[in-house]
């Protein structure tokens, strides 16, 4: 029997690390979900066995977490990593029936992602190319114009090598979420930015880490150096209260949509593994089509 403890989730875990190839990042998330869970059910019921958690447990945690002050998004967390558990160990044979069978998830409202409007961007790329003056302010102007023209994630950007780009057939091939690559097609004048970025490099750091964008030290970028160039720059040019690398990403799709592109190739473009997840993008597209009946209907 398989007890809920710390050794009971472990293979699970393994399961996300090598076989679903998940992130460092979501797996931690993961675990910080179970180990909350098993405390709460070692205090409240003493050693349980995986076949003995109903959702009476489960429902009582939930409501803890609820009384603690959890919005509900946090909460459908905590209830899929639960439901991905518990359906490994079905998998496994260990389990029946999972108890998550009964739990119903929260609704909760979908919060609408911040996104810079197209005349601001103009104003942000003029800014940087006056202001690439050194390496660090360099590091920006590449930072901001890749994720902007490109809309990949932060860990997808810091992560790329030269040898993903291919200046002949003008695309960058990125590794995404699981692994799981796509091609983004990019324009000639990205592509000779990133050569000028790479013949500096080459030429300023003969033993610079094999990625694009490197620091001052030659080494990778980590994702605080990014978050905080990407923040300061956009709080120069923009009145946005969310400065960081995703809001670029949401930038790119919202913009994308706005000019007529279809969800579908947003999505291939995004790395989406589903639609759902693109669809918060086409609330620009509905409020770009209010205001332009507002503006023409007669009586709008």
């Amino acid at each position: 029997m398989v007890l809920l403890n710390p050794q009971g989730i472990q293979p699970f875990l393994d399961y996300l690390r090598y076989e679903k190839r998940y992130s460092a990042h979501t797996i931690l998330a993961y675990q910080g979900d179970l180990e909350e869970f098993i405390s709460f059910a070692t205090q409240q019921y003493g050693s349980t066995g995986l076949g003995e958690i109903s959702h009476h447990h489960i429902r009582s945690w939930l409501a803890v977490m609820k009384d603690r002050g959890l919005t509900a998004r946090s909460i459908n967390r905590k209830i899929s990593t639960l439901k991905s558990f518990f359906r490994f160990y079905m998998k496994q044979g260990e389990l029946e029936l999972s108890p998550m069978a009964k739990i119903i998830t929260p609704k909760s409202g979908k919060k609408l992602p911040s996104f810079i409007r197209e005349e601001d961007t103009v104003m942000l790329m003029k800014s940087l190319e006056r202001s690439a003056e050194d390496w660090k302010s360099l590091n920006a102007k590449m930072l901001i114009t890749i994720f902007y023209a490109t809309g990949m994630r932060l860990s997808e950007l810091l992560g790329l090598r030269e040898r993903q780009i291919d200046f002949e057939k003008a695309q960058i091939r990125v590794l995404g979420k699981g692994n799981k690559e796509r091609i983004i097609p990019v324009s000639r004048e990205l592509l000779r930015q990133i050569r000028d970025y790479a013949d500096q490099k080459k030429a300023l750091y003969e033993k610079a880490e094999d990625f694009l964008l490197i620091t001052e030290k030659g080494k990778k970028l980590y994702p605080k150096y990014a978050w905080l160039l990407v923040n300061t720059y956009l709080g120069l040019t923009t009145t946005l209260e969310k400065k960081s690398p995703h809001v670029l990403r949401h930038s790119f799709a919202t913009h994308l949509m706005n000019n007529g592109a279809g969800l579908n190739a947003v999505k291939e473009l995004l790395g989406h593994s589903s639609l759902a997840a693109t669809q918060v993008y086409t609330h620009t597209t509905i409020g770009k089509l209010k205001d332009i009946h507002k503006k023409a209907h007669p009586k709008a």
